[in-house]
């Protein structure tokens, strides 16, 4: 499938739920912003794919990607994101979101599991009552976008 193609729509990412799921497909559904991607992200997206049969990942719009990151963020604009994680062989579909959470989204496509990296508590994963498990993958220690990013203006 061409990476471009990956990148849907939130009713096709529900349209595409409710098949995989017809079929006794897992869907799984993780989130970021995904502004400057490194190892941690690829480790977390992987572990994410193993949970299930179809990743789903939920990408911030750059306005979101603002009011949580601050006003010099994003890095990098919502197309250029989204086609970085398209690439990625473990993401089968990328769809974007613009509020602060994917909360609406999550409900709709009702996941099977619903991953985040460790900086989260199970019980305060938005949407996670839409979903059938919770996991919490452990951070890659000493990668942050936010670290990145400070490193590259201090030199």
């Amino acid at each position: 499938m061409n990476s471009k193609n990956k990148i849907i729509s939130a009713h096709k990412a529900l349209s595409i739920s409710q098949r995989a799921k017809k079929k006794g497909l897992k869907v799984v559904f993780t989130n970021g912003c995904f502004d400057i991607v490194h190892a941690g992200h690829v480790k977390s997206l992987e572990k994410a794919r193993s949970f299930g049969d179809i990743l789903i990942v939920g990408l911030n719009s750059d306005l979101s990607v603002k009011r949580l990151k601050g006003k010099n963020r994003p890095i990098n604009k919502f197309l250029d994101r989204a086609a970085v994680l398209a690439a990625f062989y473990c993401v089968d579909y990328v769809v974007g979101f613009s509020e602060d959470t994917p909360y609406r989204l999550i409900k709709d496509i009702k996941p099977d599991i619903l991953v985040k990296g460790g900086d989260y508590n199970p019980k305060e994963v938005v949407g996670a009552e839409f979903s059938g498990k919770v996991k919490i993958i452990p951070l890659l220690k000493g990668r942050s976008t936010t670290k990145i990013i400070e490193k590259s203006r201090h030199k």
